[in-house]
Parts: C-alpha cells; structure tokens; sequence
C-alpha cells in the first residue's frame, strides 16, 4: 500500500519552466559574483561545472563538496574567497532569489494538495533534485505557502550524494525514510528524472503543466495528467488515519 508520496519541485510542485528559471536566475546569481569582485561570466561558467560535478557524483561525497570543489577549481578559488563565496550566494538564495518568483505560475493547489495528504495519513518527501543548498530550496518551498515542516525529508545538496536521474539519488531516500519502494509514489515532471524511480518498484505520476522532456521519451505508459489531475487521482487513494476512512 501507497502511505508515502514524494514530491519534485521545479515543474511540478512550483509551476515553473527550467528554461525561464534559469534565463532569470543566471543574471541575479551572475550579480553575487560581480559584488565579490569576481568575473560573473566565469564564474557562471564555473556553477554550470559544478552542477556537472554533482549531476555525475557517485555517492562518495556530499553534493555541496563535489560542486564547491569543482567551482573553486574552475575560477582557481581557495581558502577564505571561497568560504565568502559561499556564503554571498546563501545569503542571495535567502533573499534576493525571491525575483524569480515573479516568473512562476501561481497556483493554489501545490499547497492545499500537500497539507491535506499529510492529514490523511501520508508520510510527505521533498524528492527536489539536490543541486542547491537548504535554504534556496526553503525559499522556494515558501512561495507556494509550504515550509520544511511539511515534509519528512527535504533533499538538497548538504544532505545527498547522487542526482537525478541516478537510481542511487532514490535508493538513498528510500533508505533515509525507511520505506520500500512500493511503498512509495514519485511524482514529478520529468520522464527520465523523476519517472526512473519507477525502476525500482516506486509507483509514479508524471505532471504534465510544465513537462521537462528534451529526449523526446514516450511518456503512453505514464499515468500522467495536469497538477489538477493530481489532486484528484491522490485524494481518491485510501486515507491511512481513522478521521478519513
């Protein structure tokens, strides 16, 4: 039986494109480095080699140490420069990161889907790809009105060592929340990142509002729909607390 249902952000929880989020993210986090002193065309370039760092990562490291040693790399950065880097760019996904927000979609539902799930019985996972830091994620949580304290984990990049589409991204949940993957739903909008976890026994949903799907996978065998669609194929599962059933 389904009692836990982990949840994608991007695309899917937050209505947003990868591709509008990262013409409006690049440019402000470009704006860091040029406060810093740094050239914020390297060092954009240097994130872009970083991510590549994580996006390969084989469970020997956490995230944020594979992308920090590979940005540091990139530009030639040590030391104190580095740590004050670091620090510039929590403080920018703290605040200043909220300028993407006026490009998302919004959306009542992401919220009032995921508070009356909880109150049914189901155990809830933030299953974001883990390529930013805790409190970038948080923020983003906060625009669609839902907090850390929702979830039984949040992935991000200080608590993971693999990515999507790794299947070892999902084996580390899975053992993390002490589940099998039966039970478990994924859901998210991406084919080969999100719907991989269907490998491993997981159940899946594929969200279609903001469909990531450049390889141009066949999606006919997904249950698929629009994130209304979800709401209503999740609030027709079996509750799990006495109040429900």
């Amino acid at each position: 039986m389904i009692d836990t249902i982990m949840f994608d952000l991007d695309g899917t929880l937050l209505q947003i494109s990868q591709a509008v989020f990262l013409d409006t993210y690049l440019p402000e986090i470009g704006k860091v480095f040029t406060r810093l002193g740094l050239d914020a065309e390297a060092c954009v370039k240097a994130v872009w080699v970083g991510t590549k760092a994580m996006v390969l990562n084989d469970g020997s490291m956490l995230n944020a140490d594979r992308f920090w040693a590979a940005f540091a790399d990139h530009i030639g950065l040590t030391g104190d420069k580095l740590k004050d880097v670091e620090a510039a760019c929590n403080a920018f996904y703290t605040n200043e990161f909220a300028v993407v927000q006026s490009v998302m979609t919004p959306n009542d539902i992401s919220g009032r889907l995921v508070r009356a799930l909880k109150a049914r019985g189901f155990a809830i996972v933030l299953a974001t790809n883990p390529l930013f830091p805790a409190c970038a994620v948080e923020t983003r949580l906060n625009w669609i009105g839902l907090a850390p304290d929702d979830f039984i984990l949040i992935t991000h990049y200080t608590n993971s060592t693999y990515c999507k589409p790794n299947l070892g991204y999902y084996k580390e949940i899975f053992s993390k929340i002490n589940r099998e993957p039966r039970q478990c739903l994924m859901v998210g909008n991406s084919p080969a990142e999100d719907m991989c976890a269907g490998t491993l026994g997981a159940e899946t949903y594929l969200v279609t509002d903001c469909l990531e799907n450049e390889s141009g996978m066949d999606i006919a065998n997904f249950r698929r729909g629009t994130l209304a669609d979800l709401e209503v194929y999740l609030m027709s599962l079996p509750a799990l607390t006495e109040n429900f059933i």
